[in-house]
């Protein structure tokens, strides 16, 4: 039930992106950059088709309430920084949920644009990797497009760059014919912080009940993350 349920959640934030792009962008995928990579890394997730469409459709109705994308920032208790990215159709709902939930769970939310410093804003594509490339090469070529770190993991390339130069990142990747699977934006913490255990339970209830809300597309924070032991 927990793995349908994150695919739900998965599937409702995709649409939400996916409505939001063709409504700043138009809903032809050719002359869309954003809908083209959001409708690749649907297939990749095993989105039905149709609720792709779906999203297309009802964005491009004239009666189609827009999402508005609204950020909050706060801190959960222990004094760690909390990020948390929305699209909403109704801000007073939404507000009103986030606070409840910083304020229940020993937390509280600061004013817009109070912790965005604490964070970079990053874009993060992970693209197929061709056998004949080499990450040392591609990572100079790609310097000049903003890209400032590649990776490889399991067969995939995945590249760290400025978030305003998303766009020209994606056409460089699609003019070489790389295959992308996805492409996010995120906030990597500046400096992250250390808890105990105890204390690392109390900020994920927050961080949890901030998740399954379906107004929430993305919580950071700058808790160092757990580091799983093994038994052997």
């Amino acid at each position: 039930m927990k793995r349908w349920g994150n695919m739900a959640k998965v599937f409702t934030k995709l649409g939400k992106e996916i409505s939001i792009a063709v409504k700043s962008g138009g809903s032809e995928p050719e002359s869309n950059p954003r809908l083209r990579v959001l409708i690749q890394q649907a297939k990749k997730e095993n989105m039905p088709k149709e609720n792709v469409e779906r999203a297309i459709k009802k964005a491009s109705s004239k009666d189609f309430t827009d999402y508005k994308e609204m950020n909050y920032e706060g801190y959960a208790p222990f004094g760690i920084a909390i990020f948390v990215e929305t699209a909403t159709d109704n801000t007073t709902r939404t507000v009103a949920n986030v606070r409840s939930y910083f304020n229940k769970h020993g937390g509280s939310l600061g004013t817009s644009g109070s912790l965005e410093f604490l964070f970079d804003h990053k874009c993060v594509f992970h693209v197929v990797k061709k056998d004949d490339i080499s990450l040392e090469d591609l990572e100079l070529e790609l310097i000049d497009y903003g890209v400032d770190e590649i990776e490889e993991d399991e067969g995939e390339i995945i590249l760290y760059g400025e978030f305003a130069q998303n766009s020209a990142i994606q056409k460089y990747l699609e003019e070489n014919n790389f295959e992308i699977n996805s492409a996010e934006f995120v906030r990597i913490p500046n400096d992250v912080k250390d808890v105990t255990p105890d204390q690392r339970e109390q900020i994920e209830k927050l961080i949890d009940k901030l998740d399954d809300d379906e107004d929430v597309q993305n919580v950071f924070h700058n808790m160092r993350e757990s580091l799983i032991l093994s038994d052997e």
